[in-house]
Formats: structure tokens, sequence, C-alpha cells
């Protein structure tokens, strides 16, 4: 069901054509929705809509009667008002003023109860060099946290709808490993962050911090494309070919004062990570 709904988002979607895309009874569709979701078919398409509808209005010069209509709402004053009640700020004033909002960024529930495997098939790597410009990460630190889970339990679930709100120079959010040089004391090496330009002067929201990071190399190691529920495999294949992989066979060292990135996995182009390098002393 999430997946048609992913499909035809901007389409009609009724609870006829949910129970038609998962073959059971729309009464036992709609059971099945709330049970694993948490939330009813509508509400769930209320708040992706809603979610989609505010990125328009960041990124577009749209009026706000034509991004409600487009949403799924007969006026602009009732889209206003469920804006509100989702995001606190109103329409007009979040296209004037696109302050951090949290975005609707629902759990693929296929994934939920998916176990580690261990690989038993060779992943292709591939490893290119990248250069990034200066520029500053509006992050949000941890406690303790090392890795994507312990995060999350720090830091909740809500954050990467955050950061998907906050527009960006690069097309998405990224997750870091710091180097000691940039961890304040009583916080996390693993981080979430957005990158802006160098010289963003904008509200830094509540909670989050601000860093800067100098124009750089890095090597982006990069999975071949994966079956979503493998994300597990994919994460480890790249994994393993980086704990083997010599920069110095192309005239590098690995760079210990720039943050590791990682990008969201996402199966139709593969895994990505991007680990910083410097020329290599002689």
């Amino acid at each position: 069901m999430q997946q048609y709904i992913r499909a035809n988002i901007d389409k009609e979607i009724n609870l006829s054509d949910l129970s038609e895309a998962c073959g059971y009874s729309p009464w036992y569709a709609h059971r099945l929705f709330m049970a694993y979701t948490g939330y009813s078919p509508s509400e769930y398409l209320r708040k992706l809509r809603l979610s989609h509808s505010a990125l328009r209005l960041r990124d577009e010069k749209v009026k706000v009667i034509d991004v409600a209509l487009d949403a799924g709402f007969s006026t602009a004053e009732s889209y206003s008002r469920a804006f509100y009640k989702e995001f606190g700020v109103k329409p007009k004033e979040y296209a004037m003023n696109p302050v951090m909002i949290t975005l609707f960024n629902p759990f693929n529930v296929e994934f939920k109860n998916k176990e580690k495997k261990t690989m038993k098939e060779t992943t292709s790597v591939f490893v290119t060099l990248t250069e990034k410009p200066a520029r500053k990460v509006i992050i949000k630190r941890g406690i303790k946290a090392t890795d994507y889970f312990e995060y999350g339990a720090e830091v909740g679930c809500d954050i990467w709808g955050q950061l998907l709100s906050i527009k960006s120079i690069a097309p998405e959010p990224v997750c870091m490993w710091l180097p000691p040089k940039y961890i304040k004391p009583d916080t996390s090496q693993y981080v979430m962050g957005v990158e802006v330009d160098l010289n963003y002067d904008g509200e830094i929201p509540e909670g989050f911090d601000i860093i800067e990071l100098p124009a750089s190399k890095y090597l982006m190691f990069q999975t071949e494309p994966f079956e979503e529920e493998d994300y597990c495999e994919a994460i480890e294949a790249l994994w393993n070919a980086l704990k083997k992989y010599n920069p110095s066979a192309i005239g590098m060292e690995w760079d210990e004062n720039l943050p590791r990135i990682q990008l969201e996995p996402r199966g139709e182009r593969g895994y990505i990570e991007l680990v910083g390098v410097k020329a290599a002393s002689k």
C-alpha cells in the first residue's frame, strides 16, 4: 500500500485502490495500514501531501490556492488550517520565510522486521574522487551516538523530516561522523545535518548548531543498486571494501580532519559514503 501511494501520490487515492493494491478487503486493508503505520490511510495521505506542498512553497513561486488544489484541498482556507495544524505556521508566511518544520517522512514498514544477513555474494563498489566546496553545515548533535541507530534513539525520529525542510546547496541532508576538532564536550561523534552556503547567515533553529568545513577532496564509495530490503547487506559490502582500500594507489592519504559522510541508503542508486583524502605526504 505504501508503494502504491508513492507511485500515485499526485492522483486521487481511496481505500478501494489500496485494497486492490494489497489484495485484501477494504476493511482488512485499513486495519493493516493502521496497525503497521499508526495512521489511517487518509491521515497518512494528508500528512504526506502537506509535506510535499511545503517543499513547493519553499522552492517554487506558486500561489497558495494552486498548491492547495494540487494537494487535494477544495479551498485555500481548508488547506491553510491543515497546514497550520501540521506545521505550526501558515502557508503564506512559510512561503515568505521558510523556517524549519518537521516534514512527514514515513518509515517503510517492509523493512521494520528486517534482519541483518551475512553477505554471500560479492557486490561491486565503485570509487570516485570528488571535491566539495567550502561550506557550512547546520547540524543536530546527539549525546554519545556513534551510528544511525544510536543517534535515532537519542535525537528522535523527526530529525530527518526537519532537515528535509531546510534548503540545502546539496541534493539531500547528510549524516556525518565528526573528527574530534568538531565534537563539543558531551556530544556525539555521529550527527545529521544540512550543507548550506559558506555565506549563510540565516537563523539556526533551536537545538541545532553550525560548523564550517573547508574546500576538500573526498573519495566517494558507492555500491551497485540493490533491492530496498537488502540495505543492510549493501552497507556491509561498502564497509568491507572501504577497509581494504588504500588511497596511496592514487597518490592520496586519508584526511582525518574531515568528517566521514553517509548518505541515505537508496536502492536505486546504491549505498554511498564519502571519506576525506589529501595529497600523500612525501
